[in-house]
Formats: C-alpha cells, structure tokens, sequence
C-alpha cells in the first residue's frame, strides 16, 4: 500500500488514504463486525465508497487516514464535524476485525489526539460509542476521554434501537496527564 507517512506512532503509522486503500475499506465497512459497531446498516458498493473517498477523505472538512502496521493496513481515524470558531471536532475510528486486541486502536487514536491538539489548535473531542461496543468505549477512556452522556436509542442497526454513549475531551485535561 503506497503512501508517505504523516503521523508516526509505537506500533502503527498513520497515512493518507489513496485510491489503491478503497479496496480494503469497502470490504472492511461491509464485514458486520466492522459496521454494526460505526451504526451503518447498509452495504458500500465501489461507487459509494468512492463517493466517500472524494468527498470526506479529499475534503478540506475532515482528516481521515489509515491506519498501517509495516505496509498492512489495519483501519481508520479521523476527525470530523470540525467547528473552527469553537474549535472541536469528532473522532471516528474502526479496526480490522484480524487486528483486534494489538493495541493499534489506542495507539492511533493517541497520535491523532496530539495532532488535533498541538498542530490543529482544538480544544475539544468528542467520540460516540454504542453502548454494546466495550472494547471502544475501553480504548476511548484508555486515553482519557470522559463519558458525557447518553442519548437513549438513537441508532437503529441490526434490527433494533441502540444507546450511544458521549465521551469528550478538554485540550487541558489531555495536556495535564
């Protein structure tokens, strides 16, 4: 998989997504492990997940890259829903099923977290997590994001309501651990 790295981190790197990944993430986003978890309940097609490319990948709105142990790509992180005047934004991030349990969540998450910071000024994440996905909501308090809230049955996926859990993060509290 081709690419410059942008961010480096313990044990993964973090790249820009090229057209030769959108391979890897239609197949990724279409494995129920994949999206239950991120609330969709509807297949990609190549054409969707290039519509998603150009427009949330190639967007000046986002920052999304992928996620590579050596040159094996492993998942996803972003930030999106950027408000520039209150200076925030939401994480979003997936793993490969295969690659579950490595640390490489955490990790990528960490370095996305320091970027977001320290080179784009924010001063607070946000994450959402469905109230079933642990491991996620694990990782999200693994690096020192707090649970806000809830909002009761706000996803409908897999045939039924679920909860989301809030969790958020204060460019202060981040820098005084």
């Amino acid at each position: 998989m081709p690419g410059p790295v942008f961010l480096d981190g313990d044990r993964v790197t973090l790249r820009p997504i090229e057209e030769e990944d959108l391979e890897f993430l239609q197949t990724q986003v279409n494995d129920s492990r994949i999206w239950r978890p991120i609330g969709r309940s509807r297949p990609v097609n190549r054409e969707q997940e290039r519509e998603f490319f150009e427009n949330d990948v190639c967007g000046d709105d986002t920052v999304v890259l992928l996620i590579v142990d050596d040159s094996t790509p492993v998942g996803t992180v972003g930030l999106h829903s950027f408000d520039r005047e209150a200076r925030n934004a939401e994480l979003g991030y997936w793993i490969a099923p295969e690659h579950h349990e490595r640390g490489y969540g955490t990790d990528a998450v960490e370095r996305v977290v320091r970027y977001a910071f320290d080179q784009l000024g924010l001063h607070r994440i946000s994450a959402r997590v469905f109230a079933f996905n642990e491991p996620s909501r694990r990782l999200l308090e693994s690096v020192d994001f707090t649970q806000e809230g809830v909002h009761r049955d706000v996803e409908f996926v897999d045939g039924e309501y679920h909860d989301a859990y809030w969790y958020g993060l204060l460019e202060d509290e981040w820098r005084q651990k």
